[in-house]
């Protein structure tokens, strides 16, 4: 692993250094906090020992300001007798543990080898494929999308229902299925179905089987999707599309964990763990009665949302990354060089359609560019933020950009919640507290000031 200590003890830093290297980690470090900050913003960590008590910035403070830019790595604190209140609540702020000061090296060894379990479990592998169709991992440098990966890996491990909510486009069948590939179900079936993509007199038999002379053309025994993922995993898409009358029949099975084919007398018993998913605001359906409330209950146990790509600006770099080299290696070509007139397109861009309109866009992009050299030319038109916005001008950092990008999906949710803070949190898929951080780091005002 890649490691920061951040102490102002030069000895102590020198210590950790030399154990930590000969663990095989590689290992930088900092005086205080204020350098730690500059260095984790021009590098990747995936875990950071930070001391709770020292000059310039506090371990504490670097701790706030390291999770409301978005930091991913795992902060470890490390705190002297007597100051473990400080470094308790440190943890309730965000850090990952704590250590006591003296420490032995194992007891650094054994908190690091814990760290890397949980960091493997949150993110499997740095660098994989993006959250797209056809992609198998999930990129997730934004506060939003971090929080519903820590969710994915709290509830995997679990067979309890899970509700996917988010506009199209924003990866939910992605999400589902890495709360599959955690599970202890892994090694079972994994079954998807679009609720609306199949015939409501087609659906029911779909879902459910059917006897041999059930209907006219039943001339076998049908075994339905739930009984194809016994054991394992069901992913029912756009489940707000589902006819009312098949909504109590999903019902019973969530209740009882049982089945019956259409055409038959008998039920049948299936273990099947079922993850849902919609772009619909089910809760309005359901006041309008035409969705069942018992129904969404069920299906509402853990409810995960994946904002749009518009509010995790974070994001969108290394998505570009990821789904470049996934379609340079489909495509058999080099990877192609991105003009930064190009990127800052990409940037300016909105992206109604989310990550998979990013997807095409950027197919599109390889198809056209010529000498490897991906241009603003080569991108499609779309809409881009309206002038007189916080966006940037052409030319600035990419940080700049990021930092825009997020000023005005805070603003516009702002304006959706009233100025409610708690609202606005959950428009964008963030807690309170890293809503809190965001604004006072970005310099927003609001009413409850």
């Amino acid at each position: 692993m890649k490691l920061l200590v951040v102490d102002d003890d030069p000895g102590l830093r020198q210590s950790l250094r030399l154990i930590l290297s000969d663990d095989g980690h590689e290992v930088a470090d900092a005086g205080d906090g204020v350098q730690a900050l500059d260095r984790a913003a021009a590098e990747s960590f995936d875990v950071i020992l930070c001391d709770v008590r020292m000059p310039a910035m506090s371990g504490t403070e670097f701790l706030r300001r390291y999770v409301a830019g978005g930091g991913g790595a795992l902060v470890i604190m490390m705190s002297a007798y007597g100051s473990e209140n400080a470094a308790l609540a440190a943890i309730k702020d965000g850090a990952y543990d704590y250590i006591t000061k003296p420490f032995r090296a194992d007891e650094v060894t054994l908190v690091l080898r814990k760290a890397a379990e949980r960091e493997r479990l949150r993110r499997p592998a740095r660098g994989t494929p993006a959250a797209t169709p056809g992609g198998t991992g999930i990129v997730a440098e934004s506060p939003a999308m971090r929080e519903a990966l820590e969710l994915v890996g709290r509830v995997a491990l679990h067979p309890t229902t899970v509700l996917l909510t988010g506009p199209s486009g924003a990866g939910k069948e992605v999400l589902a299925r890495e709360i599959h590939r955690q599970s202890p179900r892994a090694a079972r079936p994994w079954v998807a179905v679009n609720c609306a993509a199949i015939p409501e007199a087609l659906l029911e038999s779909e879902l459910f089987g059917h006897a041999r002379g059930a209907f006219t053309g039943a001339v076998a025994d049908h075994q339905g999707l739930f009984e194809q993922a016994d054991g394992g995993t069901l992913f029912l898409d756009e489940i707000g599309d589902l006819p009312q009358s098949l909504q109590a029949k999903l019902l019973r099975v969530l209740q009882d964990g049982e089945i019956r084919r259409v055409g038959d007398r008998a039920s049948r018993r299936v273990d099947v763990r079922v993850v849902a998913a919609t772009a619909r605001d089910l809760e309005a359906d359901v006041r309008e009665r035409r969705f069942r409330e018992d129904l969404f209950y069920r299906l509402n146990v853990v409810a995960i949302r994946l904002p749009p790509l518009d509010e995790r600006p974070e994001d969108l770099r290394p998505l570009v990354q990821a789904l470049v080299a996934r379609h340079a290696a489909r495509l058999r070509i080099p990877p192609p060089t991105i003009e930064p007139d190009a990127l800052a397109a990409l940037l300016e861009r909105r992206w109604p359609g989310n990550v998979r309109e990013l997807d095409n866009a950027l197919e599109r992009a390889l198809v056209l560019a010529k000498d490897g050299v991906v241009r603003r030319a080569d991108l499609p038109a779309g809409p881009t933020r309206p002038r007189g916005t916080s966006s940037p001008a052409a030319g600035s950092s990419l940080k700049e950009h990021a930092e825009a990008a997020q000023v005005e999906a805070i603003r516009a949710a702002l304006a959706r919640a009233g100025g409610s803070r708690k609202e606005a949190a959950r428009l964008l898929g963030i807690s309170v507290r890293t809503l809190f951080y965001k604004l006072r780091d970005l310099g927003i005002q609001t009413d409850e000031e």
